[in-house]
């Protein structure tokens, strides 16, 4: 069983419980699945890119990802509707928590200058959005074929009702959230 999703159902289910005020188990938020994202502008002159971003998207992710089109034609951009600009991945079950313990435990310590994850990229409904600048911060990528970079995106979709209830849930995980300057 996965170190990350046994913390949860041991300790953070019962702290959780206790520090919201809930009374019944089943109303303790729990991550529901991760998204992984990743656009790629250049894409429209290069499919090579669009490869690229696909084989690492597989490598970090460990499934295939799928190929997102654009919506509607920008001239401005020589983008046209139904063009692959980029790829992403949906991960539920053991393959998310996997990923998270992989994400708490190795990639947010090698990223560069980090200080915390930011409390702003909580939405109204509990959900967490990290931005990663270069996806050679995850292990799995060697650096050595490392042509191209590129960033991503995750999602974490939770069952929290509100921001506050997020951030609980995601510090009982252990992820590093930034301190705020009133304590």
């Amino acid at each position: 069983m996965n170190e990350l999703k046994e913390k949860y159902n041991r300790l953070s289910k019962k702290e959780l419980l206790e520090s919201l005020n809930l009374t019944n188990v089943n109303q303790v938020p729990k991550i529901i699945k991760v998204i992984i994202n990743s656009g790629v502008g250049r894409a429209v002159s290069d499919s090579k890119q669009l490869d690229f971003v696909v084989e690492s998207l597989t490598k970090i992710s460990g499934q295939k990802p799928l190929a997102t089109k654009a919506r509607r034609s920008i001239a401005g951009f020589k983008l046209r509707e139904g063009n692959q600009i980029g790829a992403k991945v949906t991960l539920r079950g053991d393959r998310m928590y996997y990923f998270l313990n992989r994400l708490v435990r190795v990639v947010i310590p090698r990223m560069r200058h980090f200080r915390g994850l930011p409390s702003s990229g909580f939405d109204l409904a509990g959900n967490y959005n990290i931005g990663i600048k270069e996806h050679t911060v995850f292990p799995e990528i060697p650096q050595e074929d490392v042509n191209i970079t590129h960033g991503l995106q995750i999602q974490i979709v939770t069952t929290a009702k509100d921001k506050n209830q997020g951030i609980k849930l995601l510090k009982s995980l252990g992820f590093p959230m930034e301190r705020s300057n009133n304590g």
